[in-house]
């Protein structure tokens, strides 16, 4: 494995080790072990104990690199003043960051290691949407956020289990009708 300026022997061990495991995971590891982890950051098997309980810890840890990967994401594109088009910019972020990290994503939202995770630490990427769904709809931010996310996470969900064919137009024609909807008064 070629090591980036993530992985250098600089790189504090912990952030090293999180960085081998999300790597081995994207690289489509079916089963990323301790000792492969330990393995590809150039240190001992027994190092990773040193910085975490288990797998399952190391791997929470992956899952929360992850959450703020996606909030980085979802931060980029979430600009200008209109609420309306930065919704439908995050949407379309949310699923591209599905399509591009598939096993992340899983790891984050449909495996033990994320879903062990306290919610607070999670919820970034998910506050920034309702932020603007309350723009839009100050009155039913809460049921329209929820509706939001239900929507991304659903399109994502269905790309990565080969439901919804990549069609780029289509998905932001569904996030702009979303957008318009909320932005209709009551």
């Amino acid at each position: 494995m070629p090591q980036s300026d993530a992985l250098s022997p600089a790189a504090p061990l912990h952030d090293r080790l999180v960085d081998c495991a999300l790597a081995l995971l994207e690289q489509g590891e079916a089963e990323v072990s301790l000792r492969a982890v330990a393995r590809a950051a150039g240190v001992s098997a027994m190092a990773p104990y040193r910085h975490f309980a288990d797998k399952s810890a190391l791997m929470a840890a992956v899952a929360l690199r992850g959450f703020a990967m996606l909030e980085a994401e979802a931060a980029e594109a979430d600009g200008g003043d209109d609420a309306a088009v930065a919704l439908t910019a995050q949407g379309l972020s949310y699923i591209a960051f599905a399509r591009t990290h598939p096993a992340l994503f899983r790891l984050m939202f449909a495996d033990h290691a994320g879903l062990t995770l306290p919610q607070e630490e999670c919820l970034d990427a998910y506050g920034r949407m309702a932020r603007r769904v309350a723009q839009l709809a100050p009155d039913r931010a809460e049921a329209g956020a929820l509706a939001c996310w239900g929507l991304v996470h659903g399109l994502a969900t269905l790309a990565l289990d080969g439901r919804l064919p990549p069609d780029p137009a289509a998905e932001r024609a569904a996030l702009e009708l979303m957008a318009r909807a909320l932005s209709v008064r009551a």
